[in-house]
């Protein structure tokens, strides 16, 4: 396979995965993980005043969270409804953030303009992988530092891609979003650039009151899961459904009718 026709695949993937982002209501599942980006800003420990680019930023979290300690952050996603939410979120807090629509494989920022550069969950949907962590380096200033956080590939999350990958089969090529929660692959796309590369393994709980119930809020609001139930007729949908309450179950850590399915992450900081 040529490059050209590489690039070519990459351009009309994003596209879809734009489009499957920009349905649903990602907000409503976004909100749930504010907890997240609180913790990255800590691990990343920037000083007040710190100029901070949030790439895929989806409603605002890891925005926020930088904004609450006082930086300049700028936030940036492909699908403008997304920054909407985000920016009625930062309005209301009172806070001064500046959005721009943007790829996060095509940063539109100068060289080495930002002493920290994050993603919680973002980022690591980037089709082309390589470009986006070659970006995420490119526009952080030497010495300033990367805080991301990821799904690994044995988590929850990651299994829920593996799930939904069984039933709609992911394009050809493309690697699975969760390798950026492996400590292997993190380490052999950044170490060259890195003075240093800490990865802390944490678990968030999604707490709904049902399993049930997180499939349907899941099914309606998060993209790749609603298109995913969209691409198929009625039986394929009720496999699919019965497929995501097995791999809940797996992960479930109550022991009543509610659900409290623990999810493992990886909290990266890297210091160019």
């Amino acid at each position: 396979m040529n490059c050209t026709l590489v690039a070519a695949d990459y351009a009309t993937i994003k596209q879809r995965q734009q489009a499957a982002w920009a349905s649903g209501d990602y907000a409503v599942v976004g909100a749930t993980l504010q907890i997240v980006g609180e913790t990255l800003a800590e691990a990343v420990d920037l000083p007040s005043g710190a100029k901070v680019l949030d790439v895929a930023a989806g409603n605002g979290n890891a925005t926020l969270a930088f904004a609450r300690r006082g930086c300049e952050v700028v936030a940036t996603d492909y699908v403008p409804a997304l920054l909407d939410r985000a920016r009625e979120r930062a309005a209301a807090e009172g806070y001064d953030v500046a959005f721009r629509e943007a790829d996060a494989e095509a940063l539109p920022f100068a060289n080495g303009s930002f002493d920290a550069v994050v993603s919680t969950f973002g980022v690591m949907f980037a089709p082309d992988q390589a470009r986006a962590a070659s970006e995420l380096l490119r526009v952080c200033r030497p010495g300033g530092r990367i805080g991301l956080a990821n799904w690994t590939p044995e988590s929850f999350i990651g299994q829920v891609f593996k799930t939904i990958g069984k039933h709609v089969p992911p394009p050809g090529g493309v690697n699975s979003p969760a390798l950026w929660g492996s400590s292997d692959w993190i380490e052999k796309t950044f170490a060259a650039r890195a003075r240093s590369i800490a990865i802390e393994r944490r678990t968030f709980l999604f707490r709904y009151r049902s399993p049930e119930q997180f499939v349907d809020v899941f099914r309606t609001f998060y993209g790749p899961v609603h298109k995913a139930f969209l691409a198929l007729d009625r039986a394929g949908q009720a496999e699919l459904e019965r497929d995501l309450l097995a791999t809940i179950a797996r992960f479930d850590t109550t022991r009543d009718s509610s659900a409290r399915i623990a999810s493992d992450y990886a909290e990266i900081v890297i210091t160019r």
